[in-house]
């Protein structure tokens, strides 16, 4: 089995299961206690935040451990908000920020607060300076990621960070899916991480607050972890996690170039083996070991269960996939297709030998996917082409109304319309992504007694 969703959770690494098998014997005691096992679990936990905020790029004093990922975001929104309410309720974020950023805000906004949602390119990324104009005098924080989740594009946070300083607004920088390949350039205030996503052990999350940043964390608190963290730490997990982010950091230069190289060979050679597909995410300014690609006339949930049937687990941000029923706010921010939506995220050690055969299986996989479906080989042209029509394709989930419009659009004259009636939310996303594909017009969205009318106008 090839595991290629390493941006999900990365497999753990030898010294993440060396490192908590030893500290198992060592540090299960209370390292608040004075006595010799307490000491001993002390020292264990003093070693390890040592670590993590050498790997981060902040003091000792700076860093507390978290019981995840998402806890470390939530604890940084709601402590920095809180800290500087006096100077407003308002949040800035990027509109490809993970989940929990989005929840973070949704939960502000409830509360009587407002965000400011900051537009992506299509390849991801936020223009620093349009950003930086997001901010206004009651700005009480900014977040923006290290590197998107999804797609893999870095975003500019050295030059966001010196417009939020000149703001005098702290900036959160979310670095989970990047801290495993180096330290964030620039001055953030507050960082955040989470250990499974470089192979240590799920549980265990990062959160750094640079001093002079005003913070107040917000529910009941205690002694622990500067009162950022509540609870007893699990010193074995927060010791693997260290020692794991020490030992990828170690190999990180060598495997980002070996997994670069990998990867750039999917990018070129999944548009030539696989007609119809677009390669999403910014091409040079990504991690090195994601890649993420969208194909038409695809269920996404059929093609993971087949790939996953020919053994390789890889992930999806589709509409068409049973975790969700909307497409991905990611690629929907971006502006790209979202059919048939395949994320690549190769985890250290991957060998060339398993790309080559997911490159060998995968337009064999696609096509059958596209033939269940019924979808188009080609636009077949009408010998007497309608004026115009209308596609029907209400109560049919995508990429069903995209595919009917292939199947037509040869039969109306260049310069006619042919009108899609769909209630799916992907296809107010798919039809202009398909349209950018296939060089023909989206000409717009019309009101319909149900759902909605989306116009194309055939130009080729």
């Amino acid at each position: 089995m090839s595991y290629f969703d390493a941006a999900s959770s990365a497999p753990p690494h030898p010294v993440a299961r060396q490192a908590l098998l030893a500290s198992l014997d060592e540090g299960w005691a209370d390292p608040a206690r004075l006595y010799r096992e307490g000491r001993r679990a002390g020292m264990l936990l003093d070693a390890a935040r040592e670590a993590a905020a050498e790997a981060v790029g902040c003091r000792p004093d700076e860093l507390v451990f978290t019981s995840s990922g998402t806890r470390a975001v939530h604890t940084a929104v709601s402590g920095a908000l809180s800290g500087r309410r006096r100077v407003g309720r308002h949040l800035v974020l990027s509109a490809v920020e993970h989940s929990s950023v989005l929840h973070a805000a949704a939960a502000l906004e409830a509360a009587g607060g407002s965000f400011t949602e900051v537009p992506v390119d299509r390849t991801g990324a936020v223009d620093a300076s349009g950003f930086g104009r997001a901010l206004r005098a009651d700005t009480a924080l900014a977040c923006l990621q290290s590197a998107n989740h999804e797609v893999g594009t870095e975003q500019p946070v050295a030059a966001a960070a010196e417009l939020c300083a000149a703001a005098g607004v702290p900036l959160l920088v979310d670095a989970a899916q990047s801290l495993g390949w180096g330290p964030v350039e620039g001055g953030w205030s507050l960082l955040t991480a989470s250990a499974h996503k470089w192979g240590g052990p799920a549980g265990v999350g990062l959160l750094a607050v640079r001093k002079g940043v005003r913070f107040a964390p917000q529910g009941p608190v205690d002694e622990r972890e500067s009162g950022r963290a509540s609870g007893f730490e699990n010193i074995p997990a927060v010791v693997a996690a260290a020692a794991s982010l020490r030992a990828v950091r170690a190999e990180a230069e060598a495997e980002a170039a070996r997994l670069r190289a990998l990867v750039d060979r999917i990018r070129a050679e999944v548009p030539r083996l696989v007609p119809d597909v677009e390669v999403v995410g910014d091409p040079e300014r990504r991690l090195p070991h994601l890649v993420t690609f969208s194909c038409l006339y695809v269920d996404g949930e059929t093609l993971l269960h087949e790939l996953d049937r020919a053994d390789f687990s890889v992930s999806s941000g589709s509409s068409c996939t049973s975790s969700t029923l909307t497409p991905s706010h990611v690629l929907k921010a971006m502006g790209v297709l979202t059919e048939g939506n395949v994320r690549v995220s190769l985890p250290t050690g991957t060998a060339a030998a398993e790309v080559d055969r997911f490159l060998e299986v995968l337009p064999g996989v696609v096509a059958e996917v596209r033939l269940r479906l019924g979808a188009p080989a080609a636009p077949a042209p009408s010998p007497a082409p309608a004026a115009s029509l209308v596609v029907d394709s209400l109560g049919r989930r995508c990429p069903v109304p995209v595919i009917e419009l292939a199947k037509v659009i040869g039969e109306v004259p260049v310069g006619a319309t042919v009108t899609v009636l769909a209630d799916d939310e992907a296809a107010r996303l798919d039809i202009p992504a398909w349209c950018e594909m296939r060089e023909q017009e989206y000409v717009g969205e019309e009101p319909a007694d149900r759902g909605s009318a989306y116009v194309v106008r055939r130009l080729t």
